[in-house]
């Protein structure tokens, strides 16, 4: 059962959806922001992208003229658009993280509900799996993405309680690793520390900040003048990198400026603020709690 997307509404409204044009949704996953906009097309095209066997079997199911899915990480988008000759699009939607259809099905590992292999790919062909990471990389690299990707407090601690588990017997399931974990979760709190460590095992496994890093300066190639990007992220370091690009028109760094002052970037913010789940939402939606979105425009 797939869960009801974030934002729903406030995604199709900053996209601006015209019945006639082209859009992109990167994250197809169970395809609810997917079926939204094409039950607003007539003509128009949308091309959804997601390296997932399972939300291919779901794009199977849509049977609408206007709509192309495409096996592949966004991080190709603009390659396979042109391969289309969709060079320039009137909107490009992404929900980064985590489908919610992963997170509920026991055996791909992405979730702390239930007790499975460590996997966590999110293409269910690539080479690198949590179960790696967690017996294989050294105490200072888990050290190091914890820290970053989770921003797991006792990062060093849990590291090092990782590595010293591993010699025993290797960590292999969701629940090895929680009961690893647990000595170094604050009381009440386990829940959220055990997502907090999943994340940044996820992220790695997935290269997730590399390919928010790649895609984010193809958006402005491939908009049209006019056209609208709209993101949805879950953690703060997605977000900033999303907010330095509208903003400032560079992932890192300062934004620079022409010779009359005026920032030199491809688009522009629509809310200067990032848009957040009401409260109603919240209380049907636990998913969209930690949810930021954000709306640019192509200059």
């Amino acid at each position: 059962m797939y869960h009801i997307p974030v934002m729903l509404t406030e995604c199709l409204d900053g996209l601006q959806i015209q019945p006639h044009g082209v859009y992109v949704d990167v994250t197809f996953g169970g395809g609810g922001h997917s079926k939204a906009i094409l039950a607003q097309l007539t003509t128009g095209k949308l091309f959804a992208f997601d390296q997932d066997d399972d939300a291919e079997k779901n794009a199977e199911a849509i049977s609408h003229p206007g709509f192309q899915f495409i096996k592949a990480n966004f991080r190709d988008m603009k390659r396979y658009l042109k391969l289309y000759g969709a060079t320039a699009v009137n909107g490009i939607l992404a929900d980064l993280g985590v489908s919610s259809h992963q997170f509920d099905i026991p055996d791909r590992g992405f979730s702390t509900r239930f007790d499975a292999e460590l996997d966590m790919r999110m293409d269910q062909n690539a080479p690198l799996s949590a179960k790696q990471v967690i017996n294989e990389w050294s105490e200072g690299d888990l050290h190091k993405i914890l820290g970053m990707y989770g921003e797991v407090t006792n990062a060093k601690t849990v590291a090092a309680a990782i590595t010293a588990a591993r010699i025993n017997q290797p960590i292999d399931t969701v629940n090895q690793l929680k009961s690893v974990l647990n000595k170094y979760a604050p009381r009440g709190k386990e829940n959220k520390y055990y997502a907090q460590v999943f994340q940044a095992i996820r992220i790695v496994v997935n290269d997730e900040m590399k390919v928010l890093e790649e895609w984010l300066p193809q958006t402005a190639e491939v908009l049209a003048p006019g056209g609208r990007l709209v993101v949805m992220s879950y953690h703060s370091l997605e977000d900033r990198l999303v907010k330095n690009y509208i903003n400032n028109g560079k992932l890192f760094g300062e934004a620079e400026k022409d010779f009359y002052g005026n920032l030199i970037r491809p688009l522009k913010p629509i809310s200067r603020k990032p848009i957040e789940a009401s409260k109603e939402e919240l209380e049907r939606n636990s998913r969209a709690r930690s949810a930021k979105l954000r709306i640019a425009e192509k200059i």
